[in-house]
């Protein structure tokens, strides 16, 4: 989720990996990962997570997880690699109109600094609204806060990459079956069109769980995924 490190999933996957490789990977630009050299679009991304999965000696079946901003990025990959990547869980489904796009492109451009750090203030403000509540305190979302500032002035990027992107996510062309997680956040009402264009998919209601619910409903998140991971059907 741009332009958040995978600290987002750090409770999560201590949990999911109880039985499996869990790994969460920095997008490129973002936590403690190395800065694209041009500006990165969503394909840029996929392959940047090729290249982990390739780095890590993976051979047999890898399943995925993207959060906004990742669920394209695993939409793409899934159909870069359509015999490695087996099953795809996205938490939320940015499909937006041309209105939309240009909405979004105005609310999340590059944020300017000033000298008296209303840029800052700007961001903090914007992330409160967007996580605090939902099982999450004020101490829970300030702990949370400073990975999205590691981004510095490349924040935007992903989302620059995310509306660039192609409108119905490729989900057309993702024959691997595919859960999507629709929260109670800022996309909850485009992600229910992710029915209408996914081959072999369903979505899952959570209008209980907001921004930040990997944290405050770790258990029942991870009971989610795994199920759904390890069904074999």
């Amino acid at each position: 989720m741009s332009p958040m490190s995978g600290r987002i999933f750090a409770k999560f996957i201590a949990e999911m990996g109880e039985d499996r490789l869990a790994v969460a990977v920095d997008t490129p630009g973002f936590g403690m990962s190395d800065t694209p050299e041009e500006l990165p679009e969503i394909a840029d991304y996929a392959r940047a997570m090729a290249a982990v999965i390739d780095a890590l000696g993976i051979d047999g079946p890898v399943d995925l997880m993207g959060y906004h901003t990742g669920s394209l990025i695993s939409c793409d990959l899934a159909r870069m690699r359509p015999q490695q990547i087996r099953r795809v869980v996205l938490v939320s489904a940015p499909l937006l109109n041309d209105q939309e796009r240009e909405e979004m492109r105005t609310l999340y451009a590059r944020i300017v600094p000033s000298l008296d750090g209303e840029h800052l203030m700007k961001r903090w403000r914007g992330y409160l609204h967007h996580n605090l509540g939902r099982g999450l305190d004020l101490d829970a979302v300030a702990d949370m806060f400073p990975d999205g500032l590691l981004g510095r002035n490349r924040a935007w990027y992903g989302h620059r990459a995310a509306f660039n992107h192609q409108p119905d996510m490729g989900l057309p062309e993702v024959r691997q079956p595919i859960m999507v997680i629709n929260p109670n956040d800022d996309l909850v009402q485009y992600t229910p069109r992710a029915a209408a264009l996914m081959v072999n998919g369903h979505i899952v209601d959570k209008p209980e769980w907001g921004h930040g619910f990997l944290d405050a409903s770790t258990g029942e998140a991870v009971a989610l995924v795994r199920g759904f991971l390890n069904t074999t059907a």
